[in-house]
């Protein structure tokens, strides 16, 4: 089903960082940004570029969802990201300083979530959609007190953790809030749901020996990592996933279609580099030596 001609490298390069579903015989397809469209079957998924308005993929996608083509569509839609980032800037090597930046990055992103999913059920509700509205509900019940597991690491670490989160607001937890937020105060919060798939899918590459990484830079008797392991491959997070894509699956195309623009949306901003450059450890210490608390 691929256009050879056209776009093969990128295409290549989805197809090598996709993930790999079930089985089935439908395809399902979105534009995830202009001129750019992902395509996925049962064995595949793949960047597309329409040659003209009659190509089948530049038209609007009309066919149903189902469970492994609709995970290929979204989960290749923030592979495509990845890849649309280009970029030789890596983030510095981490420490527990930095891991103290990175907890209130946390708390900012999980913070405001519960009041967030409130507004999105009361827009699925206002447009009748009593399915996302459970969705929503269910999702605050899950999200509630993660922000609190933030607060806590923090504090482990040594510091006043209320005083480091107003200190602290990292620009890129800022920006996909602002992001979330737009999203679920939309006459339609589909795009939330967008959203909230790709943080929850992408937390399942957090596995163990990540964690086992960030308890080493900290002493042996200090926990510091609650807020992480929930997302993680070991927390929640990974029968979330599923169950997202069950929902999903059962939308309409144009419903599907949003949904996976917001994941290639979300996952650009979540791989691309801070435009003002990463804070130094020097700085951090500078900002965190007066929030010891003795």
């Amino acid at each position: 089903m691929a256009n050879k001609a056209n776009g093969s490298s990128a295409n290549k390069q989805v197809d090598d960082i996709g993930f790999n579903s079930g089985n089935s015989e439908k395809i399902e397809w979105a534009q995830i940004a202009l001129g750019k469209v992902v395509v996925a079957n049962s064995e595949r998924a793949w960047l597309y570029q329409p040659q003209s308005s009659e190509d089948r993929f530049a038209r609007p996608m009309e066919c149903a969802g189902s469970f492994a083509t609709t995970k290929k569509l979204l989960d290749t839609a923030i592979a495509a990201a990845k890849v649309a980032v280009k970029s030789d800037s890596r983030p510095p090597a981490l420490t527990s300083t930095r891991w103290a930046w990175r907890l209130a990055g946390a708390y900012h992103l999980t913070s405001p979530i519960p009041q967030l999913l409130k507004d999105a059920a009361i827009g699925f509700a206002a447009n009748g959609r009593s399915n996302l509205k459970s969705w929503a509900l269910e999702k605050i019940e899950e999200e509630t007190g993660h922000d609190r597991l933030a607060l806590l690491d923090i504090q482990s670490l040594g510091y006043d953790a209320e005083a480091v989160i107003a200190e602290l607001k990292p620009p890129a937890a800022i920006a996909l809030m602002d992001y979330f937020t737009r999203s679920v105060q939309d006459d339609n919060p589909i795009d939330g749901v967008g959203y909230t798939y790709t943080m929850e899918r992408l937390s399942l590459g957090i596995e163990k020996d990540y964690i086992e990484k960030v308890e080493s830079l900290i002493p042996n008797d200090i926990n510091a990592t609650r807020c992480l392991r929930v997302h993680s491959a070991i927390g929640a997070d990974a029968g979330h996933v599923d169950e997202n894509v069950e929902l999903i699956a059962q939308l309409s195309a144009a419903e599907r279609t949003r949904i996976a623009r917001a994941c290639y949306e979300t996952a650009l901003m979540l791989f691309s580099p801070p435009p003002e450059g990463y804070i130094s450890d020097e700085e951090l210490q500078e900002i965190l030596e007066p929030l010891k608390v003795n």
